[in-house]
């Protein structure tokens, strides 16, 4: 059985939540946004559903947070909120969000979208060790608009099989790289694929790369 952790200042959206969904995920939620983090890392969920207006706290300010922290990046976050309007949901999509609904929500839809998003997370092993550390590289592919790019890019942390890093290419998630260190004369380390997606602030965006081949010896081994 999933676990599903759900931050939401309505009880009875909440009660609702758990009576469509109990059948299938194990439920943790609460209506105390500032705990939303805290219950993340606490219950390790696999996916998160969050309400965007709460008193006091920002739900924009949680899904970045969520989506930015090294050991929360890989969870799909959906948006389950009563404001309409592409605008908004598109800018959640640049914080990071995995899917959003509008209240009152479609649960047949809902049900789906978590299944997907679920089925296709990638698996991160709990003992991999992250270092924060600023390695700088060169990434080259191709940008969500079909065009060839060679950009830098400054990683925020790595691991043995990843890293996070910023960089101006414009990439979906899914997107294959090759990655160059660019203190070795730009020395080709291998293939990443971009598992996560974020605003950077500015032209440059975050992302969550895991390596799907090495070529050449890696800042971690």
């Amino acid at each position: 059985m999933g676990k599903l952790l759900v931050v939401d200042d309505d009880e009875a959206l909440r009660r609702l939540i758990r009576i469509q969904l109990s059948d299938v995920y194990e439920i943790v939620d609460s209506g105390e946004p500032d705990q939303g983090l805290a219950l993340a890392l606490e219950s390790k969920p696999d996916a998160i559903l969050l309400d965007l207006r709460m008193p006091k706290y920002s739900g924009y300010e949680l899904l970045q947070t969520f989506s930015s922290f090294s050991r929360t990046h890989t969870i799909p976050v959906v948006i389950v909120s009563g404001e309409a309007g592409g605008q908004t949901k598109e800018y959640c999509q640049q914080l990071g969000a995995a899917g959003y609904f509008e209240k009152p929500i479609d649960f047949d839809a809902l049900r789906a979208c978590l299944q997907d998003l679920i089925k296709s997370r990638p698996a991160v092993p709990q003992t991999e060790v992250r270092v924060r550390l600023r390695i700088s590289l060169k990434l080259r592919g191709t940008d969500a608009n079909g065009k060839q790019f060679e950009e830098p890019a400054s990683t925020d942390e790595v691991s043995l099989s990843g890293f996070l890093c910023a960089c101006n290419a414009d990439m979906g998630t899914s997107s294959l790289v090759d990655v160059y260190l660019a203190r070795h004369g730009a020395q080709h380390v291998g293939k990443a694929r971009i598992i996560h997606v974020s605003a950077n602030g500015g032209p440059s965006r975050r992302y969550g790369c895991r390596f799907v081949e090495k070529t050449g010896p890696w800042v971690l081994q």
